[in-house]
C-alpha cells in the first residue's frame, strides 16, 4: 500500500506557530518563492528586495550553467561565482545531490541574513526550511503526519543562533525525494548544506528498516557542519547529534 502523499497549498502549518514579545508575521511571495517571516516589525518592502536580488543571482546563474538548475548530482561551479551559489555547489558536493537541494535553504538564509539590520529577531521559513537569528530561545515543531499535527519539537538556546532546520520527506510537500519516509528533520548552522543533507538523508529513506542507515550516514556528514538529525518512518523514530526533543 501507498503512502499518503501530504501537499497543503496553504501551508496550514504556519497557523500554528506562535510569536513572542512584540514580534510580528508576514509572507512574501514572488512566483515560486512562498516565504513565512517572523521579525519585530513589518519588513515586507525589505523581504521582497531581497528575494528579487536572490532569484536574480540564481537565474543568472542558470543561464551561465544550465545544468546547475537540473542536475541531481554535484555540478562544478567556476571559483568566481556568487558566494551562495559557491555555497550551494559546496553543499551539492558534500552531500550527494544536485545543487538545487539546497535552494530553499539558501534563499531563507540570504533573505534572513538581509532582514538582521533591521530587526535582532528574524525567522524565515521556507517550505518547512528555516534559518533564524535570534536572540530568544525557540521551540521548532516536528510535522512528521499533518493530519496529527505538531507533537514533537526541538528546543534551541538564545546561544544557538544563527541556525537553521531543514526538513525533507517523501510523504509531506512537493519538493524531489527519492525516499518514501515522513521526516528527515537536520540541524547546522549554514541553511544552504541543512537543506542538501535533508534531502540526501532523505533520499536513503525507503523503509523503517533505513533508519539506523540515515543516522549513519548523519554521523558521517557531521564533519561538514551538520549537528544533529531526526529521523522518521511510520512509527519508527531515530535521532542523532545536537537535539533537544520536546513535547508540544
Amino acid at each position: 500500500m501507498s503512502k499518503k502523499i501530504h501537499t497543503d497549498h496553504t501551508r496550514g502549518y504556519r497557523e500554528s506557530i506562535a510569536l513572542s514579545g512584540n514580534e510580528i508575521s508576514f509572507q512574501v511571495v514572488v512566483e515560486q518563492t512562498d516565504l513565512f517571516i517572523v521579525a519585530e516589525k513589518d519588513l515586507s518592502e525589505q523581504a521582497l528586495d531581497a528575494v528579487h536580488e536572490i532569484r536574480g543571482i540564481l537565474n543568472a546563474h542558470f543561464v551561465l550553467n544550465p545544468n546547475f538548475a537540473t542536475s541531481l548530482v554535484p555540478v562544478a561551479v567556476p571559483g568566481d561565482v556568487h558566494a551562495v551559489i559557491k555555497a550551494m555547489a559546496d553543499s551539492a558536493q558534500a552531500c550527494g545531490v544536485g545543487p538545487m537541494a539546497a535552494v530553499a535553504g539558501a534563499v531563507a538564509q540570504f533573505v534572513a541574513d538581509q532582514l538582521l539590520p533591521y530587526s535582532p529577531n528574524v525567522i524565515v521559513e521556507n517550505g518547512g526550511d528555516i534559518y533564524m537569528h535570534s536572540i530568544n530561545p525557540r521551540k521548532i515543531g516536528l510535522l512528521s503526519e499533518p493530519d496529527s499535527g505538531t507533537k514533537i519539537g526541538l528546543a534551541v538556546e538564545a546561544g544557538d543562533f544563527p541556525l537553521s532546520i531543514c526538513s525533507s520527506s517523501g510523504t509531506i510537500g512537493h519538493s524531489l525525494s527519492l525516499g518514501s519516509g515522513d521526516l528527515v528533520t537536520v540541524r547546522a548552522k549554514d541553511a544552504r548544506f541543512a537543506d542538501a543533507a535533508a534531502t540526501s538523508l532523505a533520499n536513503l529513506l525507503k523503509s523503517p528498516a533505513d533508519v539506523p542507515l540515515v543516522i549513519e550516514k548523519a554521523r558521517a556528514l557531521s564533519e561538514h557542519g551538520l549537528d544533529g538529525v531526526f529521523v522518521q518512518y511510520d512509527s519508527k523514530i531515530g535521532a542523532w547529534g545536537n537535539l533537544e526533543l520536546i513535547a508540544l
